[in-house]
């Protein structure tokens, strides 16, 4: 025999879930999706009280996860570090999980690509680097592949170059190569890559320097 729900109250200090109230007497809350075909005078057998309590979980879940990425994208393996710390089951977070890709918020592919375009708008990087960053988030190997296979290297190294030539002091040849192979490195570029770029670099900053001497010079002579 089942117990009947005698009021479906709303939490105070949670506007989105009730408390469930059987046979007089507080039983369970509830996220107000969950309860939405619930009525006062229905009753519940011990096997619905569990699936409702289920669906509830699940939820709640649900909405930590999609809290999470309200901030900005993540990975699947983010997400499941993230509902494990809040301490929910695996058989939970599995389903979350699943959800969260039908619905196309979740989706690893997709996450590694946009993360090479932003790097390649805004800090250019090697393939190792990206690579690495990628792996550190959790992406699978071969998401990291196909989102990498098509970099131009050579071409992020020269745009990272120039940015960072422009933040240098004027320096002789040896200097300038020094530092700008370092930062090239930091950025995940191979020698093999840099070395051509670094040289570009330099000989566009001479022949600058000399065309504005040139300018000044005409300048005075008239």
């Amino acid at each position: 025999m089942g117990r009947r729900i005698t009021a479906i109250i709303a939490q105070k200090h949670n506007p989105q879930r009730v408390n469930i109230y059987l046979d007089g007497e507080y039983a369970f809350g509830l996220s107000r999706i969950v309860a939405a075909w619930l009525s006062v005078g229905q009753e519940l057998d011990d096997e619905k009280i569990a699936s409702l309590q289920q669906e509830d979980a699940l939820e709640v879940a649900y909405q930590i996860a999609l809290n999470l990425l309200s901030y900005r994208n993540r990975t699947e393996a983010e997400v499941r570090a993230h509902l494990v710390k809040k301490g929910i089951g695996e058989d939970i977070i599995q389903s979350v999980l699943e959800r969260l890709q039908r619905s196309g918020l979740l989706n690893d592919q997709q996450f590694a690509q946009e993360w090479v375009e932003n790097r390649n708008e805004y800090r250019p990087r090697g393939r190792r680097a990206l690579v690495y960053e990628l792996r550190q988030k959790g992406v699978p190997d071969e998401a990291i592949q196909a989102a990498v296979e098509e970099l131009d290297e050579e071409e992020l190294a020269y745009q990272a170059a120039q940015k960072k030539a422009r933040q240098l002091k004027p320096m002789e040849w040896q200097e300038f190569k020094q530092r700008m192979y370092a930062f090239l490195a930091r950025r995940g570029f191979s020698y093999e890559i840099s070395a051509p770029v670094v040289t570009r670099i330099w000989q566009e900053q001479k022949r600058q320097s000399q065309s504005s001497i040139n300018q000044n010079l005409e300048e005075v002579e008239t």
